[in-house]
């Protein structure tokens, strides 16, 4: 299994690229291959976009179609499933979970955008969604044995901690309340 990381110059990703390497620390095996980092600084394209600056992040009472990224399944899938069949490696495993309500995370995007990978590059790849069907509340209890305080999942961090305040940690508040398990999180407010 090798773990994939796309950096894109986001507000958020530097705290939740720390938090995955103290992640995969927790959960190393022999079956766990290096982490592999990819580049896809997406600033030109964004511009001031939020996701970008930090500013005006999608607060906790904030609709979850304002959290939505144009093209993001598209973009960070892109280098990993060009890099496995550079690679020889047949298969990339997405997280997107069932209850995501964005076109881009959709069985028929997923179809077609397998169709179109396998189409520019002599191996083909298979994009397998484990947790497609998945609401947030059963991925939790299949990972209630893992280290979940290491996960991150805020889009304003405040000095390494989760805001507590955006719509992804309230999202996350919800999902450890739903699955009535303890939240390890430590939340800045």
């Amino acid at each position: 299994m090798r773990p994939f990381y796309v950096r894109s110059g986001l507000a958020w990703q530097e705290e939740e690229l720390r938090h995955l390497k103290r992640y995969l620390q927790r959960v190393a095996s022999k079956r766990l291959r290096e982490l592999v980092l990819f580049e896809l600084p997406l600033a030109d394209l964004y511009g001031r976009h939020w996701s970008v600056t930090g500013d005006d992040v999608p607060d906790l009472a904030t609709a979850d179609h304002a959290v939505y990224l144009p093209g993001r399944n598209l973009l960070l899938a892109a280098k990993p499933a060009l890099w496995c069949q550079m690679h020889g490696i047949a298969e990339l495993a997405l997280a997107t979970l069932g209850g995501n309500p964005f076109a881009d995370a959709s069985d028929e995007f997923f179809a077609a955008y397998q169709g179109a990978l396998n189409r520019c590059a002599e191996a083909k790849i298979e994009i397998v969604r484990p947790f497609g069907k998945l609401q947030k509340r059963e991925v939790m209890h299949l990972g209630r044995d893992y280290p979940l305080e290491e996960t991150f999942s805020c889009i304003a961090p405040v000095r390494g901690l989760h805001c507590g305040r955006c719509n992804k940690c309230a999202e996350r508040k919800s999902a450890f309340a739903a699955a009535e398990m303890c939240d390890p999180t430590k939340y800045a407010r």
